[in-house]
């Protein structure tokens, strides 16, 4: 009898504070922002259109304003939008804000290691050894800016040879910017025609398209369940493998001749930090494991942002001749055709400089920025935010905030010339986010657009097989990322 009264007595405990806390819990949760009521499991899911979550979350913030609570599935995240919020949270409680949050697609690929999505000193130690490290390998300086001409001599060599056919610029533009992140991370490029190469885009091209997709939006609001079962996620898992299996190989390579007091490129400036970290502190966050997934995370940005941004900006300016036509008037006259366009160009041409500016802004590579979380209890605009809160800082509404960009859907390189035609700068132009998560490669991804572009029209112009009233310029997927409507077009050499 005794044993059966302390049993219950024990079953009485568990429950009351289990009581305890649900209702302290959602006490906790209701201090949060407004939003649309979750069904059980499921959340909000019903609310919203997997195929374009950006704007039926901002369909959303129309009733509920520029804070609000969502559910996926079981996940509460609170959505920023509008400049005036975003900034509020990511520069002016930066520290509060500088957590990264779930993204199962992105998870998958880097699992809180390495520099990209990791979080607390993990990410403090990678990132200043990323920022200092790309540093002293050019980035920012003269000796990238003479990479990335020299790669795109190779492009407008490779460019010359389709004869003015129409072709899809897409396999052109990621071998050519991932090349200059190749130089960076393993010390060379690659022939276009290299295999490997082709195979290491196609597996990053099927995750990206994975992670924008209705099926991908489901199975980032459902991680906990999907992942059990089978489905289109094995085939992301097994791109996954086959990148940290090329990873691997090349940092084996490096190991295998590395010189201490030469290194050749970022593996080889980890491997020497990793030796060095060891032999004072064996937890060091300097592992083979960081040292894998940060390569991957750098390179996979890398050949990303820049590609996508150049691809969408062809779109753009098949679609407004008129603009070309205007590129090609600045080139000629600040650059002619005789030298190679240099980075301090861009000084003496402010209409190209606009015309990449809004191609930023329009394209919007990540509208619903890379997912936050809070790294601890936090106040903000009257609400409370329980440490480990995710946030969903909406860049997109930031970049069309009609306040700083009148007409903001239409593309007009004026949202960036003031009055005499000079550029003109804007606090809510902000396609590399702000705050302590701000992207690294925000420098190196501006000369690449500046370099590449300007040499591309230096040589070409451009034709579409359709009429400029028939081309669409609106994206294929509005999620976390952006896809690009499919095209061809023709590289007329001039």
């Amino acid at each position: 009898m005794l044993g059966s009264g302390i049993l219950l007595a024990a079953i009485l405990a568990c429950l009351s504070t289990m009581v305890l806390m649900s209702v302290w819990n959602q006490k906790l949760w209701k201090k949060l922002p407004p939003g649309p009521t979750p069904l059980p499991l499921i959340g909000n899911y019903l609310q919203l259109d997997t195929g374009d979550m950006y704007n039926a979350l901002m369909k959303i913030g129309e009733r509920y304003g520029p804070v609000f609570t969502i559910h996926l599935g079981i996940r509460r995240v609170v959505v920023l939008c509008g400049y005036q919020t975003v900034k509020e949270a990511l520069v002016d409680q930066a520290e509060e804000f500088s957590g990264r949050g779930q993204q199962a697609t992105f998870n998958m690929l880097f699992n809180d290691y390495g520099v990209a999505l990791s979080n607390g000193e993990r990410a403090k130690q990678m990132r200043r050894f990323a920022i200092s490290t790309l540093r002293d390998f050019g980035m920012g300086k003269r000796g990238i800016e003479e990479r990335i001409q020299e790669e795109a001599g190779f492009l407008i060599k490779t460019l010359r040879g389709t004869q003015g056919a129409f072709v899809d610029p897409t396999y052109y533009l990621s071998q050519t910017v991932s090349n200059v992140i190749s130089s960076l991370m393993f010390g060379n490029r690659f022939d276009y025609e290299d295999k490997e190469l082709q195979c290491l885009l196609k597996m990053m091209m099927v995750i990206h398209a994975f992670s924008v997709s209705p099926v991908g939006q489901i199975y980032d609001m459902f991680y906990s369940i999907m992942k059990h079962f089978p489905g289109p996620q094995r085939k992301i898992i097994k791109s996954i493998r086959g990148l940290e299996d090329f990873i691997i190989k090349k940092v084996e390579q490096n190991q295998r001749t590395l010189d201490p007091n030469s290194p050749r490129d970022f593996i080889d400036s980890f491997l020497i930090r990793m030796q060095e970290e060891k032999k004072k502190n064996p937890n060091t966050e300097f592992s083979m494991k960081n040292l894998v997934v940060s390569v991957l995370s750098l390179f996979f940005a890398g050949s990303e942002t820049v590609s996508f941004t150049l691809h969408y900006g062809f779109l753009l300016l098949l679609k407004h001749p008129e603009v070309e036509a205007k590129v090609h008037e600045e080139i000629d006259r600040v650059i002619g055709r005789n030298r190679q366009p240099q980075f301090e160009d861009r000084h003496k041409m402010p209409y190209t400089e606009a015309v990449i500016y809004e191609t930023q802004r329009f394209a919007s590579l990540a509208p619903m920025g890379v997912p936050r979380q809070v790294t601890k209890d936090t106040r903000f605009r009257g609400f409370f935010l329980p440490k480990g809160t995710e946030v969903f800082p909406m860049l997109g509404s930031v970049l069309n905030d009609p306040k700083f960009f009148p007409n903001p859907r239409d593309f007009n390189p004026h949202h960036f010339l003031d009055d005499k035609g000079q550029l003109k700068k804007s606090d809510a132009f902000i396609p590399f986010s702000i705050g302590k998560r701000y992207c690294l490669g925000e420098g190196l991804a501006k000369m690449e657009l500046f370099l590449f572009l300007t040499t591309i029209l230096q040589n070409f112009r451009f034709k579409s097989p359709k009429a400029p009233q028939d081309i669409t310029v609106d994206p294929d997927s509005l999620g976390f990322t952006r896809i690009v409507p499919k095209y061809t077009l023709g590289f007329l050499p001039l």
